[in-house]
């Protein structure tokens, strides 16, 4: 397979912005796909907002960003995204969703593009499985906020070749990204590892051991985690956390221990998803 020199990135909310963000920085001719063009031009606004901060703090030069800006381009038609090597589809957690951009992608990509999702827990099997060239379908999850954390996973589907797991294990190196390798697992390895961290957080708010504040403050001072179980959750997204938990309790056919929070549950039906709405588990300033 050949070398990636130029990707596309469909979804423009946290994780695809923060993808798009990372790909630009490495030099990557960066197409953002999303189907709102206001959603797309306020990505737009925050990679180019954290760019300038990076200059400001030293990380980069002017001119660095001056280049990964210049490589960014947007787009709301997804004809526009058919040039490139390597499609990263990061849109929200629902398989119907996936299966009709994938769909739409497998008729406008070149039949050597890589299509690869970040879902954090969906099937990569289940969403290659309706189509034509299910071999390069790959899994390729990013971890929030992804301009940061130095962990990705590569996943294989069943029918996913080794090519194409070893072109996207390469471009997580270039990415400087650590990249892992996974089965095609509910939860993948991070995700499923995770939900004992998040769940019992949940049932012991609930039940009043101790307070969000607390067990977030021993998590972090005790525990040595740079956030708590509830900071984590706000900056994800709560709707995204409980739809993960979710599909890991369905995949592995209603085990108890991956049983979803009732309080998470009321969080999502509240609309208090975390700092993308302002309120969480904690309150916070409009950005």
């Amino acid at each position: 397979m050949e070398k990636i020199n130029n990707v596309a990135v469909i979804g423009s909310g946290t994780m695809g912005a923060g993808i798009a963000q990372v790909a630009v920085q490495h030099g990557f001719t960066t197409v953002l796909y999303d189907i709102e063009e206001d959603q797309v031009k306020q990505a737009k606004h925050s990679i180019f907002k954290r760019l300038d901060r990076l200059v400001e703090k030293g990380k980069i030069s002017e001119d660095q960003r001056d280049s990964a800006k210049n490589l960014l381009f947007l787009t709301t038609n997804i004809e526009e995204v058919g040039q490139v090597d390597l499609v990263i589809e990061a849109a929200p957690e629902k398989i119907e969703i996936k299966h009709s951009i994938f769909e739409k992608l497998e008729a406008v990509c070149s039949s050597t593009a890589v299509l690869a999702s970040n879902t954090s827990s969906l099937s990569i099997t289940e969403i290659s499985g309706r189509r034509d060239h299910p071999n390069r379908v790959a899994g390729l999850h990013f971890f929030n906020p992804a301009p940061l954390m130095p962990l990705v996973e590569v996943i294989k589907g069943m029918h996913t070749s080794e090519e194409v797991i070893e072109t996207l294990r390469a471009f997580a190196v270039q990415l400087n990204k650590t990249p892992v390798f996974c089965k095609d697992t509910p939860g993948f390895i991070v995700n499923r590892v995770a939900r004992p961290f998040y769940n019992e957080a949940l049932r012991m708010a609930q039940d009043q051991v101790a307070s969000v504040e607390q067990i977030d403050r021993i998590m972090r001072n005790i525990g040595g985690f740079k956030m708590g179980p509830f900071e984590l959750q706000d900056l994800i997204g709560i709707d995204i956390n409980y739809a993960t938990t979710t599909t890991v309790y369905d995949s592995f056919s209603g085990e108890s221990r991956f049983r979803p929070s009732s309080l998470q549950k009321q969080m999502v039906q509240g609309g208090r998803l975390g700092r993308k709405t302002e309120g969480g588990f904690y309150e916070y300033k409009p950005m």
